[in-house]
């Protein structure tokens, strides 16, 4: 399998850029700051580094040439004045249409995910203020995927701890997993979603996911 992973630099991206290597995919990974993505001593020839902006379309198309499959875990701040998610993902989604790939799984928040049967965690009055503008970013992502037409996953984890992955997780779809830690390790999100890519599993289904 060939793999494009965007925000790969990321703390969840370069788990899933090594973890991809470690199962024998060949990975293209985009991002600003490619260069010290993997330490020279575990550089890997399946490995294709682009360095690239993720609002040039140019970029883009360059990223997902011979791709079978696309992971986006674009990060950025949290206040609202950073548009990457939606408008990288408004992006990545014409270039794949374009290419006729059709297989992605992106990473968004807790907040895109059903509080209860009519409401997202977004909606409910006791969301945390701070982390508002970022989740309208993460929902307009989804509803972006949702409209593609794509074989979408969209992953919405809690609080994402940068440790290395244990195995030791639960996914639930379109919910949080009961009962909730509300921590993931970033390892386990690059497991989970690798399993999901490789298994073709929760297509088109938003994954709350949490440790166990």
């Amino acid at each position: 399998m060939h793999l494009t992973v965007f925000g790969a630099t990321g703390m969840v991206g370069k788990r899933i850029v090594q973890q991809a290597l470690n199962r024998g995919f060949t990975v293209t990974a985009f991002g600003r700051n490619v260069e010290n993505l993997i330490d020279q001593d575990k550089r890997d020839e399946k490995l294709i580094a682009i360095k690239g902006y993720i609002l040039d379309q140019k970029d883009i198309a360059k990223s997902l040439v011979n791709s079978d499959a696309v992971i986006s875990v674009l990060g950025g701040s949290i206040d609202g004045s950073d548009k990457s998610r939606s408008l990288g993902m408004k992006n990545i989604i014409t270039q794949m249409q374009a290419k006729n790939i059709k297989r992605i799984i992106a990473l968004g928040g807790m907040g895109v995910l059903n509080a209860d049967d009519e409401h997202l965690f977004i909606d409910m009055p006791a969301f945390p203020e701070e982390f508002l503008a970022v989740s309208k970013e993460h929902l307009k992502a989804f509803e972006q995927l949702n409209e593609s037409g794509l074989d979408w996953t969209f992953y919405c984890p809690p609080n994402i701890i940068d440790e290395d992955e244990t195995g030791l997780f639960a996914t639930e779809i379109n919910f949080p997993p009961q009962p909730n830690t509300y921590q993931i390790n970033a390892g386990d999100i690059a497991l989970s979603m690798l399993n999901a890519v490789t298994k073709n599993e929760f297509i088109n289904q938003r994954v709350g996911i949490c440790r166990r």
